[in-house]
């Protein structure tokens, strides 16, 4: 299953300090959806009242352009909604409908918004009532394996080193990654060169150089690595229906290491260096 979301092969962009900027302000405000969204995530909502209320703040409140609503990537049907639902064994690109949630279910929520032309690409996890230890678990690594990912970001770095950080500590966590999915560039359009695999081999694949801008969003399953599309022709699911866990944000590539471009007042604190 190719990724509808992974870019065509295109050279990879290097922003300028005013780019720079720009996704800054884009990154913080998809940040402040999450923020915004947080208190609503409660048993007895539904995905799509979801997707209503993180589509008016965003409209009406940020004045900015929900990029989801109306995507349609060569061959595949417009994504119908403003925002990703993706609860419990949905790996990503759930669409917001009917689904109400219920005490114990995990949700990831992914929000890009488009402001002065650029974009803004996060995501996070969120607890409907109590958890399991299991799923609390898979959620705790999930960000950790996000965390180690960013943290080898730094300019003369490679590609590769980000997929094996997250490899490494999702497998040694007893966890999986998600192959078919991928982190990926992104700026004026909102998806570009280069694809950032969540595996592979440390010191492999392309050099990273600063000005460079991409996401970091690994997809950890609790069971088997191997996924399904359903018929909506956007949802995917885990084959084993094993839950699944996402984390994103949105990184640019530094002299000195690396800015995370998608953090606000409520994004969860970074793990401790030692993890």
């Amino acid at each position: 299953m190719l990724d509808p979301f992974s870019a065509p092969p295109m050279p990879v962009t290097i922003k300028t300090a005013d780019e720079i900027e720009k996704m800054r302000v884009a990154g913080r405000l998809a940040a402040e959806v999450l923020d915004y969204i947080a208190e609503f995530v409660k048993p007895g909502i539904t995905t799509g009242e979801i997707d209503r209320i993180c589509h008016e703040y965003m409209v009406e409140q940020q004045r900015t352009v929900p990029a989801p609503l109306n995507y349609a990537p060569p061959g595949y049907q417009p994504f119908p909604r403003s925002v990703c639902t993706s609860v419990n064994h949905v790996v990503c690109h759930g669409v917001p409908g009917d689904k109400r949630l219920k005490s114990g279910d995990i949700i990831n929520i992914d929000i890009t918004v488009i402001k002065d032309a650029y974009h803004g690409d996060t995501s996070r996890m969120f607890y409907v009532g109590p958890a399991t230890v299991q799923a609390r678990r898979l959620c705790d690594v999930t960000y950790e394996c996000m965390w180690r990912g960013i943290r080898t970001v730094r300019a003369g770095a490679h590609l590769g080193d980000i997929g094996h950080a997250i490899q490494s500590h999702a497998e040694g966590n007893g966890f999986s990654v998600v192959r078919e999915f991928c982190g990926h560039g992104i700026g004026r359009r909102f998806h570009e060169e280069p694809q950032v695999l969540h595996y592979g081999r440390a010191g492999a694949g392309m050099r990273l150089e600063a000005g460079m801008t991409f996401t970091i969003e690994p997809m950890i399953n609790a069971g088997r690595p191997e996924i399904r599309q359903l018929a909506d022709g956007w949802t995917v699911v885990t084959k084993d229906h094993s839950l699944s866990a996402q984390w994103e944000h949105t990184v640019l590539v530094t002299d000195a290491g690396y800015e995370v471009m998608t953090l606000s007042a409520g994004a969860p604190p970074p793990p401790p260096a030692t993890i």
